[in-house]
């Protein structure tokens, strides 16, 4: 896992990277969001009409893990960018949703287990 200091290293260098080009006029949180849920069905297209028990083989492919990299990075950028114009301590907000998941889906229940949270037998 990275650190706090490594995503705010990121978050600087993607921040410049837009101020350079001067597209923070477009970089809104509403822009930025929705930019990531593109980028991420981009993502997700690498996958589609490949059977689930070839999804991790299909990366073995040189050219389409290239093509994976670059969607998962323009993902992460994007989010990455989201959390900085939101003022969201992302690495924060990311070991409170870890804590509150860990709640959610104890070990004891949730082992080997894809039930959704609320429908596991308490």
């Amino acid at each position: 896992m990275q650190h706090a200091s490594d995503i705010a290293r990121l978050q600087e260098k993607i921040l410049a990277f837009t101020a350079e080009r001067d597209w923070q006029q477009f970089h809104d949180p509403k822009n930025l969001a929705m930019a990531v849920a593109v980028e991420a069905g981009e993502l997700m297209d690498h996958f589609r009409w490949v059977p689930n028990a070839q999804s991790l083989a299909a990366l073995d492919d040189a050219a389409t893990r290239a093509g994976v990299e670059e969607e998962a990075a323009d993902v992460m950028i994007l989010l990455l960018e989201f959390a900085a114009v939101a003022k969201i301590d992302i690495a924060a907000a990311v070991e409170r949703k870890l804590a509150k998941n860990a709640a959610r889906y104890p070990v004891a229940l949730s082992k080997g287990n894809a039930t959704k949270h609320d429908r596991l037998a308490r």
